[in-house]
């Protein structure tokens, strides 16, 4: 029996929740011509909304469609890697013709890229051979201007690049871009405020270059149905009570949610209704499965961090934490040490700030602190 409730990848329609008006926004915009920003907090969905987009019928017959994870790039060789090495292996089950064409294109990295047993490329790359990335890049923007089919282009966490080193690589990549009319880019990213700045600053490259689409929580009403049918459609069953609890406990955050169901599921048995008990179960026993990982984060903390983090699992996700009420309730010290650790933990991506409210990031990090808390 496969677990329909998927953590990780895409695996058609029936395994995708919702979304339809966004998937209809997002094609919309692409096939008209708009490079789009599609923003929203880690883990609500973006790279499935993406796959799911690029999945259909009408976009896999008249586009090359590339997605490009660029979360743990670290400079512009390695961005420029990525999207090299990411093109060929969409371009390779396309036909000779096809990604001959890239490979002429890409006449910097030419020597390595080899042909297996069965004629098929083979990117033979390191980072390291990326000599001149200023100059791939340009070639492989090239290849993109002349691909004889349209292309549509997803970078994942786009803000990465705003951490490379080398400062003109937004220059380089808006030239590039604006120069190329055979591609359309979705630049998606998780850090708001970030993205908020590269596509909204008068003094950024990227000012008014892109629509924006912001991705909120999947609504309760749908996810609802969504679940019960997947219990259902197995032989096994779910009352609506839990499935509401979940949701609220997670805010509709999308990730959470299908991770607490595949536990629920893989646990569920015939002839009895999963409860609020199995979601709390399923819920401490994902959070326990972390905890190695964040006994490891916590060592690499210092003590006034750990004291912030841990006061901000308890205040729960609205929390102020340079007001003097938090400060006097949590026993901390200055609100000026507080904003530096907050820096700290925000560069770390470990809290995140929205609207002047502070929270951690990851839900299972937030139960566990509020465990060892009581402990």
């Amino acid at each position: 029996m496969k677990n329909p409730f998927l953590t990780f990848g895409y695996s058609g329609p029936e395994y995708f929740c919702d979304r339809v008006e966004e998937t209809k926004r997002l094609t919309s915009l692409l096939t008209n011509g708009n490079h789009v920003a599609l923003i929203s907090p880690r883990r609500m969905g973006k790279t499935g909304l993406i796959k799911h987009c690029f999945s259909q019928t009408q976009l896999q017959k008249s586009y090359y469609l590339f997605i490009v994870d660029i979360y743990a790039t670290k400079s512009q060789a390695e961005l420029t890697y990525k999207l090299g090495q990411n093109i060929l292996s969409v371009l390779k089950s396309k036909g000779h013709k096809v990604w001959e064409r890239f490979v002429q294109s890409v006449a910097s990295l030419r020597t390595g890229i080899s042909l297996d047993a069965f004629g098929q490329p083979c990117w033979n790359l390191e980072i390291g051979d990326i000599k001149t990335p200023q100059v791939t890049l340009e070639e492989i923007f090239g290849y993109l201007s002349q691909a004889d089919k349209p292309c549509l282009v997803a970078i994942d966490e786009f803000q990465s690049i705003m951490d490379y080193p080398e400062k003109n690589v937004e220059a380089q990549l808006r030239t590039y871009i604006q120069d190329c009319n055979n591609a359309w880019f979705v630049f998606s990213g998780s850090k708001r405020h970030l993205m908020g700045e590269m596509f909204s600053s008068p003094a950024r490259p990227f000012y008014q270059s892109a629509s924006t689409m912001s991705l909120k929580p999947i609504p309760l009403e749908s996810y609802l149905p969504f679940i019960k049918h997947h219990f259902e459609n197995n032989g096994l069953s779910i009352n609506e009570d839990a499935i509401e609890y979940l949701y609220r406990k997670f805010e509709g955050t999308t990730w959470y949610i299908q991770k607490i169901c595949n536990e629920v599921f893989a646990a569920a048995d015939t002839g009895r209704t999963c409860n609020i008990t199995d979601i709390d179960a399923a819920i401490d026993y994902a959070t326990e499965e972390k905890e190695d990982t964040f006994m490891d984060l916590m060592s690499r903390l210092t003590a006034k961090q750990k004291s912030l983090l841990t006061a901000l699992a308890r205040a729960g996700r609205n929390a102020k934490p340079t007001s003097e009420e938090f400060i006097r309730k949590h026993r901390l010290t200055t609100a000026s040490a507080i904003q530096r650790s907050l820096s700290a933990l925000q560069d770390k991506d470990i809290v995140t700030n929205e609207d002047g409210k502070y929270f951690i990031y990851d839900y299972f990090l937030n139960n566990w602190l509020g465990q060892v808390g009581k402990g």
